[in-house]
């Protein structure tokens, strides 16, 4: 019987001449018919069941980088183009928790929580809110969408397809553009090569001694990724970003503003990305209280640590305000380091930071500020200036203002 057929005007009184159990054993046998016909779905349960099973079919097939099975569940006319956005992410993991599927005329919305692991980096899944449109190919599901759902954050690969370059201890993602430099992600590998060393060889506690980087092609993409406007990264050439606190986590991101890095010269991106590193180093010694000046002057402190800059080179702003005149009353505190205002106060904020932490490496010996930050994450930072320096904040300060005066004055 062809479509058209099924879909024929039947007279009410045949189906009345069919006994009951009959009947209803026809009705579910024409229900996928019907539901093609009229544009109805399938009941509500059997169309979760259904789409859950497209999806995992679909989640397999990337997984195992098959591209037969995965365009064969995916009726997009890019779906090829979709599979080679995401075929060279090393991925150890990656699935669709469905919550509800709404069914429309041969459309079904499926709202989902996408949990994916990069192979070698997250130990527990990331994750993203996304809405999965499919849509009713004769008596089956095809992908037809998958985008972030309302609200919510995209992927990298939502921006263009994503190319992959490794080092012995970073792994790169960037967008395939040409506003991103060709060279661009294979110097970073090797960046974070050099950054990962250094960085264990000031901080003693356990992390995973390896970053994961991400780079979108534009400065607004970055914000995009990152849930903040543009104006907040404009200038910052990387931000790193992961749970505070320690427990389970996905690994932290280092994502890079690709135009404001490609700016730096040699010793500022190696800066920049010790900084960062440092930041993925002591993410379980941060708690939500730890002070900005301690957690943002360590970083500089090691990603300064043998790069023979004197004080006054390479705090130029603080040197500036000391030289007339305006020393700091107090250490920085958190909303001093906010983007987006005074760029000479942000800089000026960050080279007193790092200064009250070199302050410490001198007075009280190259172990000091990691020992210091340690305990503070123990405890707290008041504690710390007991029990790691013998001092108080309140002599510390004072002694910090005469530091930066005879540095920089």
């Amino acid at each position: 019987m062809t479509a058209a057929g099924a879909c024929g005007t039947r007279p009410v009184r045949t189906l009345r001449a069919v006994p009951g159990a009959l009947l209803s054993a026809l009705v579910l046998a024409l229900l996928p018919l019907l539901a093609a016909c009229t544009g109805t779905a399938a009941p509500p349960d059997r169309a979760q069941q259904e789409v859950r099973a497209v999806l995992a079919r679909w989640s397999a097939a990337l997984l195992a980088r098959d591209r037969a099975r995965y365009t064969a569940e995916d009726g997009r006319a890019g779906a090829r183009e979709g599979f080679d956005r995401l075929s060279g992410v090393p991925l150890a993991s990656w699935e669709y928790a469905v919550s509800s599927v709404r069914v429309s005329g041969g459309r079904a919305y499926a709202a989902a929580e996408l949990r994916y692991r990069i192979a070698g980096y997250d130990t527990v899944p990331a994750t993203a809110a996304r809405e999965v449109e499919l849509v009713r190919h004769g008596d089956r599901w095809r992908v037809a969408a998958d985008r972030p759902a309302a609200g919510a954050r995209p992927q990298l690969w939502d921006q263009g397809p994503v190319s992959v370059s490794r080092g012995r201890y970073g792994l790169v993602l960037a967008v395939r553009s040409a506003a991103v430099r060709p060279e661009l992600p294979a110097a970073l590998a090797a960046a974070a090569d050099e950054a990962v060393p250094a960085v264990s060889a000031a901080w003693p506690g356990t992390w995973p001694r390896k970053v994961l980087l991400v780079v979108p092609a534009s400065v607004d993409d970055m914000a995009a990724l990152l849930g903040s406007p543009a104006s907040a990264y404009a200038g910052m050439a990387a931000v790193t970003t992961g749970r505070v606190g320690g427990g389970p986590g996905p690994a932290d991101r280092v994502t890079v503003n690709a135009q404001a890095y490609g700016e730096l010269g040699a010793l500022g991106r190696r800066v920049v990305l010790t900084h960062e590193t440092v930041h993925v180093a002591t993410r379980s010694a941060t708690p939500a209280g730890t002070p900005l000046w301690l957690s943002e002057g360590f970083a500089d402190w090691v990603a300064y640590r043998g790069s023979g800059r004197s004080p006054a080179q390479a705090a130029p702003a603080l040197a500036r305000a000391v030289r007339r005149g305006e020393v700091p009353a107090a250490l920085p505190g958190g909303g001093a380091f906010a983007f987006g205002g005074d760029a000479d106060a942000l800089a000026a904020s960050y080279e007193g930071a790092w200064l009250a932490c070199l302050m410490m490496a001198e007075r009280w010996g190259a172990q000091a500020p990691a020992a210091f930050y340690a305990a503070a994450a123990r405890s707290s930072a008041p504690a710390a200036f007991a029990s790691v320096l013998g001092t108080d904040e309140r002599t510390f300060t004072a002694d910090w203002r005469a530091y930066l005066r005879e540095r920089l004055g």
